[in-house]
C-alpha cells in the first residue's frame, strides 16, 4: 500500500504507429522507469525521393535514458523491430525482451548492421513474468502473419495497461493458436486502458484465415504452365511455409531471392518454422539448368520497393534472372497504403515482358491480411472491456473508425482517445486523461546514416523532382563593389517557355536587381537573396513553378 501511495503517475505515449501504418514505437513511463515497446521502421513512399527508412526521432529517450529500462517486442515484422539498429546507435538500450524467432530477427540484424554495442537480448514465452521497477509484465499469444506473436499486459501501480500488438483472430492458423482464455481472464480482472490495432478497422465481418489460401495457391501452381514468381512479406513467414508445402508437393523446385527473404527463411530453416527439404532448395546460379514448369522462385518486391528483387527482375536489372514469356508473377499481399502506384509501375513492367500477373483479387484470393477486421475488433474489444480506449496501428481514419466501433459496445467516447504520435494519456489511480506532448519528430534515413535528414532537406529534395532547379551564376569585386559582367542563367528539370526568351528575361531582370542593389556596399547574403527573391518571383509569374534557385557567386581575388 506504502508503494502505491508513492506512485507517479504513469504516461503512456507513442513515438511512431499512430495516424500511420508502420514505425510502430510505443512508452509507457512514470518518474523513474521507461519502457518501449516495439521500435519499428516505415518504408518510404514514392514522394520520398532518395529516402531508406522512415524511424522516429528517438530524441525524448535520449533525454530520458537514467530511466530507460527495457525495449519489449510484441513480434518480428519490420514495422516494429526495424528501428532497432538506429535505436541501439542513439541510446543505449539496458535490454530487449523479445520472442523466439523475433530475437532471432534482431541478433541477425545487429550483425548486419555491423552494430559494434552489445546488446543484451532476453527471449521470452507466454509464461514469461518481467519486473521492471514498478512495472510487472505478462504476455499472451496472439495468431498474425508470423508466429510467436504477443500482446503485452504492464501492471502499473497506477492501473493495468493492455497492449494487443498485431493480431487477427484467426481459429484455423498455421501455428499456435490466439490464447483467447488468457485474453478473457485479463478483461475479468480488470482492464484500465487497452491499446488495439486499427489497420482493418475499414472493412467490417473477419479477416479470412491463413488456411483459406491454401487452395488459391493450390491452384495457380496447377494451372501454372511456365515458372512461377511468388512476391510477398519476407516477414510473412505462415506464407512462406503454405507456399514451399504446395512448391514440394507439385516437386517444384525452390529458388529464395532478395536479402531479406533469404535471411527470413535461413533463420525459419535454422528454427524449425519453416520446413523445406534440402533437395528441394536450388541457388540462384542454377535457375538455367531447371525446366520452367519445375521451378518456382519466391522473391521480395510485392510492394513495388525500387530496389526489392521483384523490381529489378521487372526493370531488366537483375543480374541472374529475366521475365520470360510465360511466367507467372504473383503478388501475394496487399498494398500498404501509399504503395499502390509503385505496385502498378511494376505490375505494368512484368506484363510488358510478358508475364501473367496475379494480383489480390476475387479470382486469386492470394493473400490473408494478418490484422482484425470489425467483428474480430468488437470480440477484442468484449473480451477485455477495457475501462479507456486508445486506437493503434493506423493512419487516422482507422482509428477514428475503431474509435467509433468502441462507442457502439458502450466505451463511452469521453473515455476513447484518437492519439497522434506525441500526446500523452496519462493514468492516475485508474483514471485516464490527457497529458502533455511529449517530442516525437520523424527521421528520414538515407543510406546508413543513422542522424537522419531534415524535413527541408526533403522539401528540397521534393522542390528539385518536381520544379527542378536553376543556377544563377554572376561574378563580383567585392573589393570595389560590383559586378565585373551580367548574369547566366542555366537550369536542370526547369520546364520552361522555350519561345518566350524567359531565360534571357530572368537574367535581364536579375541584372536590373543586383545593379539597384550594389550602389550601396553590400555583403554576399545580400547578393544570394537578392537573387533569389527576384528569380524565385518572376518564373513563378511566368511559369506557376517554384524552382530551387541556386545563386553561385565568382569574386575577383586580389593580385
Amino acid at each position: 500500500m506504502a508503494s502505491a501511495l508513492l506512485s507517479s503517475p504513469v504516461s503512456v505515449y507513442a513515438l511512431g504507429g499512430l495516424g500511420e501504418v508502420g514505425k510502430n514505437t510505443y512508452c509507457i513511463e512514470n518518474d523513474k522507469t521507461l519502457i518501449m515497446i516495439d521500435a519499428g521502421v516505415r518504408f518510404p513512399e514514392e514522394d520520398l525521393p532518395g529516402v531508406d527508412y522512415v524511424i522516429p526521432d528517438y530524441t525524448h529517450i535520449k533525454n530520458n535514458r537514467a530511466k530507460f529500462k527495457a525495449l519489449i517486442i510484441t513480434h518480428g515484422h519490420e514495422d516494429h523491430i526495424g528501428g532497432i539498429p538506429f535505436l541501439v546507435q542513439h541510446v543505449f538500450v539496458p535490454v530487449i525482451y523479445a520472442p523466439r524467432l523475433a530475437a532471432a530477427f534482431i541478433r541477425h540484424k545487429l550483425e548486419d548492421n555491423r552494430i559494434k554495442e552489445n546488446v543484451k537480448i532476453v527471449e521470452y514465452t507466454e509464461e514469461s513474468e518481467i519486473r521492471i521497477d514498478d512495472f510487472h509484465v505478462q504476455f499472451f499469444h496472439m495468431t498474425h502473419s508470423i508466429p510467436d506473436a504477443f500482446g503485452i499486459c504492464v501492471d502499473t501501480p497506477e492501473g493495468r495497461i493492455v497492449t494487443t500488438g498485431d493480431f487477427k483472430i484467426d481459429l484455423t492458423p498455421i501455428g499456435e493458436d490466439i490464447n483467447l482464455g488468457k485474453i478473457a481472464k485479463l478483461g475479468t480482472e480488470g482492464i484500465d486502458l487497452l491499446l488495439s490495432d486499427s489497420t482493418n478497422a475499414e472493412i467490417e465481418g473477419y479477416t479470412p484465415s491463413e488456411r483459406n489460401i491454401i487452395g488459391a495457391i493450390n491452384d495457380i501452381f496447377k494451372n501454372a504452365a511456365g515458372r512461377l514468381i511468388v512476391s510477398t512479406f519476407s516477414s510473412n513467414i505462415s506464407r512462406i511455409q503454405q507456399i514451399v508445402e504446395v512448391a514440394v508437393a507439385f516437386k517444384r523446385k525452390i529458388i529464395v531471392i532478395g536479402r531479406s527473404m533469404e535471411n527470413a527463411v535461413m533463420l525459419s530453416r535454422e528454427m524449425g518454422i519453416i520446413k523445406i527439404p534440402d533437395s528441394s532448395l536450388v541457388a540462384i546460379e542454377d535457375v538455367r539448368s531447371l525446366r520452367p514448369e519445375e521451378t518456382v522462385i519466391m522473391c521480395t518486391g510485392s510492394q513495388g520497393e525500387p530496389m526489392a528483387a521483384l523490381s529489378r527482375i521487372a526493370n531488366g536489372e537483375h543480374r541472374q534472372l529475366r521475365i520470360i514469356p510465360g511466367d507467372t508473377v504473383v503478388f501475394s499481399s496487399s498494398p500498404i497504403p501509399g504503395n499502390g502506384l509503385s505496385i502498378n509501375k511494376v505490375v505494368n513492367q512484368l506484363t510488358r515482358a510478358g508475364a501473367n500477373v496475379l494480383t489480390n483479387s476475387v479470382l486469386y484470393n492470394v493473400h490473408s491480411s494478418g490484422h482484425p477486421a470489425r467483428q474480430e475488433l468488437r470480440i477484442m474489444l468484449k473480451l477485455f472491456r477495457p475501462h479507456y480506449f486508445m486506437p493503434i496501428h493506423g493512419e487516422y481514419r482507422m482509428l477514428k473508425l475503431h474509435a467509433e466501433l468502441a462507442h457502439t459496445l458502450g466505451i463511452s467516447p469521453d473515455h476513447t482517445f484518437i492519439c497522434a504520435n506525441g500526446d500523452t494519456l496519462v493514468l492516475r489511480k485508474g483514471v485516464v486523461s490527457r497529458g502533455p506532448r511529449v517530442p516525437a519528430e520523424t527521421l528520414y534515413i538515407d543510406g546508413r546514416d543513422i542522424n537522419g535528414l531534415s524535413t527541408a532537406v526533403i522539401r528540397d529534395r521534393k522542390i528539385l523532382a518536381e520544379d527542378g532547379m536553376v543556377s544563377v551564376i554572376i561574378a563580383v569585386d567585392s573589393t570595389r563593389n560590383q559586378l565585373l559582367m551580367p548574369p547566366k542563367i542555366t537550369t536542370a528539370g526547369f520546364v520552361y517557355q522555350a519561345s518566350g526568351n524567359l531565360i534571357a528575361a530572368t537574367e535581364q531582370r536579375v541584372l536590373e536587381s543586383l545593379t539597384e542593389l550594389m550602389k550601396n556596399r553590400v555583403n554576399f547574403n545580400d547578393i544570394k537573396t537578392n537573387i533569389k527573391t527576384t528569380v524565385s518571383r518572376y518564373l513563378f509569374l511566368q511559369t506557376q513553378r517554384n524552382p530551387m534557385v541556386i545563386p553561385v557567386i565568382m569574386n575577383k581575388t586580389a593580385t
